[in-house]
């Protein structure tokens, strides 16, 4: 009786296998990285760069030289700060969404576009040093 059952699982063996092979579960892929919890800064910061984007544009219009020095550092901004992509598209975002928004309203340097100038320098002033001196410890 012992030889008929050790036959019978020996023959059924290959058909066991076959159908584990049809059934066996596909690896499971890793889960991306989560994002990480964000910073505290991180709306001042997005305010931020939505004003370089802003003045990126507005200063050459009216005849500033420094409107590459703006895409530079926001480029700097984000290498710095771009710890997942995630934040390099929220950083990159919001600096191209004050560009863009400005380009589309202003097509030549106007007293309005000055004054927006006036009060974003002033306002990247006091969001560049309340980051600064809040968050870093400086």
């Amino acid at each position: 009786m012992r030889i008929g059952l050790c036959l019978a699982l020996l023959l059924a063996a290959p058909a066991w296998a076959q159908k584990a092979a049809v059934t066996k579960p596909e690896p499971v892929k890793p889960a991306a990285p989560a994002e990480p919890t964000p910073l505290p800064y991180d709306p001042q910061l997005l305010r931020l760069a939505e004003i370089m984007g802003t003045l990126a544009y507005l200063r050459p219009l009216c005849s500033a030289p420094d409107g590459e020095q703006w895409r530079a550092k926001m480029a700097a901004i984000i290498e710095s700060e771009a710890s997942t992509p995630a934040r390099r598209q929220r950083l990159a975002g919001a600096y191209n969404h004050g560009f863009r928004g400005y380009e589309i309203t202003y097509r030549t340097c106007t007293a309005n576009a000055e004054a927006i100038i006036s009060r974003f320098l002033d306002e990247g002033t006091r969001l560049a040093h309340e980051i600064g001196n809040r968050y870093s410890g400086g």
